[in-house]
């Protein structure tokens, strides 16, 4: 070949390159943003938790459970398919400590008894009852039920299968008192949850909307009558991993993002909301499959478009608890429908990024959730492929490879570490060395594999949003906490 003709391909592979060099330090650079910036809400955190602590003796628990002025709560349970398991979930649910509230269960259409199950458990009787129709619903309501024996505070009712959105619709339209609280039928709570998550209403009720409260994993802790009396850590490597991800984003994360005054989800296994303002936007949007993030940030929206000031709040408090995915498909197909769902909220709300007219959200909140949340699985699996081609192509020397390895990894590791010291420091719930110890490795694992295998799953759940393909919740099959059968996951059907 002539040295004319080589010299195209020269310059072609001069320009490839360059163009890897580039992208391997923007890559680098990418991963000592995201771990700073978690390592930066987790030492938010820890100073909430610090003032938390300090505030623990004059909570004011036992006045507020018996105080007139405590605001009554509705809380709502969309159940689809949950016979096995429902009747104890609701004997829990009103067993919770609190002065006036009812359990509103919505069953969304069930094949499996669900609502004989509840009709047994509780004497239901049928009656005569117009359903308001504050927030617009799909699923026709068929009937509603209430105790025979009096004072149970209680209500079933039946309607056409139409998702977890539309269930919870239904039971905003039901509900009696002026807050909501949205749980997830197979949610276990801590006896004073409900306290515990409106104390913010009853500190600062013209200003609060919404709270929130920390989620737990069950898996391997010890449950008795609906309560876990022992925090335990998973014995399965794949358990052990989630619990460092719920310490570092939902606990430690969202503290972060509330005491800046930024949160923009509050889990759908247990979250309290005024009424009057989720009827204001519409109530929950049952075509996003993301939808307790959804109505959050609709939430802020609303509030900042009408210029009012208003508080969305995270209580630093481990109340709800919730079983994770024990088996990798579960896994993957959760992660995937989260990230989807995360992608179709940022499509929805886009407008709201980057303009100033939304304050902290709209500069803060949702540009971070952007880079470092819907593209953190792309950058990941691209760097997996760059920096490695770099190095072949001599595009990146071994000094470069070591200080990505520290960065992404290490680094990574460390801030994993102090989660869970964080966690231990605060809270204390692990009362054994070996589940700590167990929280750690959990630490290692997740940044071995683990990370890089979520990372493809999340990938697939972006695109799967960009193109709109049908939505659709699977058999799912989870553990239990007494037995292991196949149930569906949380959510219901959707063709």
């Amino acid at each position: 070949m002539s040295v004319a003709a080589g010299e195209p391909w020269a310059s072609l592979l001069g320009a490839v390159h360059t163009l890897i060099t580039v992208c391997d330090s923007v890559v680098i650079v990418y991963f000592l943003a995201i771990n700073t910036s978690y390592l930066v809400l987790i030492l938010i955190a820890l100073g909430e938790f610090v003032r938390t602590l300090r505030r623990a003796p004059f909570a004011g628990h036992d006045e507020a459970a018996t105080s007139p002025l405590t605001p009554p709560v509705s809380v709502i349970m969309p159940a689809h398919n949950e016979a096995a398991g429902i009747a104890e979930a609701v004997r829990a649910m009103l067993l919770l400590r609190y002065p006036e509230f009812e359990v509103v269960v919505v069953d969304d259409g069930s094949t499996d008894g669900t609502l004989e199950a509840l009709r047994e458990a509780f004497d239901l009787a049928e009656v005569e009852y117009v359903v308001p129709d504050d927030i617009p619903v799909r699923g026709r309501v068929t009937s509603v039920h209430l105790p025979r024996g009096g004072p149970v505070r209680l209500v079933v009712a039946r309607k056409d299968n139409g998702g977890k959105a539309d269930a919870l619709n239904v039971g905003i339209n039901l509900a009696r008192y002026p807050l909501v609280c949205m749980v997830d039928a197979d949610s276990i709570l801590d006896s004073q949850a409900l306290l515990a998550v409106a104390k913010p209403f009853c500190d600062d009720p013209q200003r609060v909307v919404a709270s929130g409260g920390v989620v737990g994993l069950a898996n391997g802790c010890t449950v008795v009558a609906g309560r876990v009396v022992e925090a335990r850590v998973p014995p399965d490597l794949l358990g052990r991993v989630q619990v460092v991800e719920y310490l570092r984003a939902f606990l430690l994360g969202r503290t972060g993002w509330s005491k800046l005054g930024s949160l923009l989800i509050i889990a759908g296994a247990f979250g309290l909301f005024r009424k009057d303002a989720v009827v204001a936007i519409g109530g929950m949007d049952p075509d996003c499959i993301g939808e307790d993030a959804e109505l959050v940030i609709r939430l802020h929206k609303h509030m900042r478009e009408l210029g009012r000031d208003y508080r969305i709040v995270f209580v630093a408090e481990p109340i709800s608890w919730s079983e994770a995915p024990s088996q990798r498909q579960v896994l993957a197909h959760q992660r995937r429908r989260w990230h989807r769902g995360l992608t179709e909220i940022l499509l929805k709300h886009r407008r709201m990024i980057g303009n100033p007219r939304y304050g902290r959200i709209g500069l803060l909140a949702l540009p971070f959730y952007v880079v470092f949340e819907l593209l953190a699985p792309l950058v990941e699996l691209a760097g997996l492929v760059l920096v490695p081609l770099g190095v072949l192509m001599g595009a990146v020397n071994v000094d470069f490879l070591w200080r990505f390895l520290v960065v992404a990894y290490i680094y990574a590791i460390v801030v994993g570490m102090v989660s869970v010291a964080v966690e231990e420091y605060a809270f204390h719930r692990f009362t054994r060395w070996r589940d700590v110890w167990g929280g750690i490795v959990g630490v290692v694992a997740e940044n071995i594999g683990y990370r890089q295998l979520t990372a493809w799953w999340r990938l697939r759940g972006m695109w799967d949003g960009l193109r709109r393909s049908p939505q659709v919740w699977g058999a799912m099959t989870r553990a239990g906490f007494d037995s292991s059968s196949p149930v569906r996951e949380k959510g219901g059907d959707r063709a």
